[in-house]
């Protein structure tokens, strides 16, 4: 982590404050002085709130509907409170217990040793690396079209284009990396706000795009008002029910970037705020998104809402807004990549080179590292046509470790003994809540993998 030989997880105090003033130093060298404290740069709150919402914000939501569906309206929209008001709870064990520690990894380091520490990073880049692939397939999905389960359906190039080598994934994923090279390469996560901005204004574009249709469908009575509880003549099992658990609290998970965001900020203490103003905007645009994709759909909403719009609202609803909402939706997945790859190259720099100083120090460890993570991504994105199968149980591992049961650790652990007894008490309870959701969510997964390959066909998911 830091340029010295010493261990980067030091016990004694001033040893913790020799290192994370290296480490930022090293990190924001035009900002951080040899002994400038953590938030020493010149990011706004404003910045930040965008950049938090933005690792918020990303393929999470088109899954909300699909849980409104199972849950009902009103104990869905009751669980996105209960889920932001746990991510704040975990973003200020994190902000709280961060001595010194100049990332989340090190925070690990600084409970649980080097393997505390490795163990975070291998879960941070494991969801990373299935998230963005995602990001990669959603967006050939939306412009190239896809076919799978006996369910084909064409791209929004290929509606207006026809078949063409440009209006292809490979060709459309090579139009992406045009994109997304320039935003890839930024060495400062601040510099992302702009496109953090965009990509938040194009989630609510869809939310409005979606209110529109939807209020068009009711105007014509080909929408009935959604559910307030859940069917429990619908459900396959009141298991089920758990199942939708984790794919509400995982679309709150951003606490790999607490830490790269904080840093920048020229008050540390203002992160706190920029977390839980980014929570309230996120719950309000799920909720939205997932009562009208609900209203608009029914019972037919599907596990990603996106496929409802590929097909079309069934309400006479020019195709025209069907197109633009997919297209927002993509255009902001792509906006959304550069800031997950951020945390996934600072996490396999960490695992491939410990006690190397930080990539953004070394231009060619930077360049190469991103080179080699792009390519990746891609690969898989072209060779797999979907792993949303693969996605659900990262969500209910990975995600949910990350969000929830390694902060509520590190509250457990307490080396710094600042917990009081109602934090220890909170995080026990995020632990278990995520144990016993996870596990059945699960279970269930494999339950259902199983009867799908028993009637030879795709069932109907409610995780993502």
């Amino acid at each position: 982590m830091g340029a010295s030989k010493k261990p980067p997880f030091s016990a004694t105090p001033s040893a913790g404050r020799e290192s994370v003033a290296a480490e930022e130093a090293l990190l924001l060298p035009e900002h951080a002085g040899p002994a400038a404290p953590a938030g020493g740069g010149s990011a706004s709150v404003l910045g930040a709130v965008f950049n938090v919402s933005t690792s918020v914000v990303g393929a999470g939501i088109m899954s909300i509907p699909a849980a409104m569906r199972v849950l009902g309206v009103a104990p869905a929209a009751a669980l996105i409170a209960c889920a932001a008001v746990l991510a704040d709870a975990a973003g200020g064990f994190l902000l709280r217990h961060t001595r010194g520690a100049p990332s989340y990894a090190a925070l690990m380091g600084d409970a649980f040793g080097r393997a505390g520490a490795a163990l975070l990073n291998v879960f941070v880049a494991a969801n990373a690396v299935g998230t963005l692939t995602v990001y990669l397939v959603i967006v050939g999905d939306v412009m190239s079209g896809a076919a799978g389960g006996g369910d084909a359906h064409a791209g929004v190039l290929q509606e207006w284009f026809g078949r063409r080598w440009w209006t292809g994934r490979e060709g459309v994923l090579v139009a992406a990396a045009a994109i997304l090279l320039p935003l890839l390469l930024r060495k400062r996560v601040d510099s992302l706000r702009f496109t953090s901005a965009l990509s938040i204004l194009l989630a609510v574009v869809f939310m409005l795009i979606s209110l529109g249709i939807s209020v068009y469908a009711l105007l014509k009575g080909t929408a009935t008002m959604p559910r307030m509880l859940p069917d429990f003549s619908r459900l396959s099992s009141p298991f089920e029910l758990f199942t939708a658990v984790p794919v509400i609290v995982v679309a709150f998970t951003f606490h790999f970037n607490v830490h790269p965001i904080r840093a920048e900020l020229s008050k540390a203490s203002d992160m706190k705020a920029a977390v839980r103003i980014s929570l309230v905007l996120c719950a309000a645009i799920y909720a939205a998104v997932g009562f009208f994709g609900f209203l608009l759909f029914g019972d037919a909403t599907m596990a990603d809402v996106l496929a409802n719009f590929d097909r079309s609202s069934g309400a006479g609803v020019p195709q025209a807004l069907n197109d633009a909402a997919r297209l927002s939706y993509a255009l902001h997945l792509v906006l959304v990549f550069p800031l997950l790859f951020f945390s996934l190259r600072v996490n396999v720099d960490e695992l491939l080179f410990p006690g190397r100083r930080p990539p953004v120090a070394d231009t060619r460890r930077f360049v190469s590292l991103t080179a080699m993570l792009v390519a990746v991504l891609y690969a898989l994105a072209i060779a797999i046509p979907s792993i949303w199968t693969l996605f659900e149980y990262s969500g209910s591992t990975f995600a949910v470790t990350i969000s929830l049961i390694f902060p509520g650790a590190i509250v457990l652990r307490d080396v710094h003994g600042i917990a009081k007894r109602k934090d220890k008490a909170l995080a026990a309870t995020m632990i278990i809540l995520a144990v016993v959701t996870s596990s059945i969510a699960i279970g269930s997964n494999i339950m259902s993998t199983i009867s799908d390959k028993v009637r030879g066909g795709p069932g109907a998911r409610t995780s993502r």
